[in-house]
């Protein structure tokens, strides 16, 4: 059995099939005029007017970017909040919806990719490391705007001030999908 999200990208490809296929036919000079990394160049060039930079690294072939915007709190919850990430890679621009959990005694991050849902228990102002630097730098961004972008290594004394223990123990819970 397929899963309404499943049923719904494997539709998205057939009509986009259906509509390369269309243009291909009306225009044949047009089949090989869509070029990849033109229209990427073109996303690079119109990013979100609120989006904040948080990282910017080398990587093979170019740059990657990770860049946070459409921030929204919860209107149920205040320690809520919605975001879209903007992450530019040389040959790929991937833009998620996520959302944190900016509580006090339980800081997450929830994320997700076609095969899990990730809840990542965070310790704003604790130990930063690589496996977790991105989770840091979002959920500041998220949490605490003016902080957006600012090494996480450096926020230990922030996260005291607005209350945080920096004693939490951080933990991944992968949620597999069907």
């Amino acid at each position: 059995m397929t899963s309404a999200p499943d049923a719904m990208q494997a539709a998205q490809r057939v009509l986009s099939l259906i509509v390369l296929a269309g243009g291909a036919l009306m225009n044949p000079c047009a089949a090989g005029a869509i070029d990849r990394g033109e229209v990427l160049e073109q996303m690079r060039r119109r990013r979100p007017a609120d989006i904040t930079i948080l990282a910017s690294r080398p990587v093979a072939n170019g740059t990657y970017t990770l860049g946070i915007f459409s921030i929204s709190t919860d209107t149920a919850d205040p320690a809520l909040r919605r975001y879209k990430l903007w992450k530019e890679y040389p040959n790929d621009l991937v833009i998620p919806t996520e959302s944190v959990n900016c509580s006090l005694d339980a800081p997450v991050r929830v994320k997700r990719d076609e095969a899990a849902i990730y809840v990542r228990r965070l310790n704003p102002g604790g130990l930063i490391t690589e496996a977790n630097r991105e989770d840091h730098l979002v959920w500041w961004a998220a949490c605490v705007p003016e902080q957006a972008g600012v090494d996480p290594v450096t926020l230990a004394g922030k996260a005291k001030e607005l209350g945080y223990s920096t004693l939490l123990v951080e933990s991944t819970e992968t949620l597999r999908l069907p």
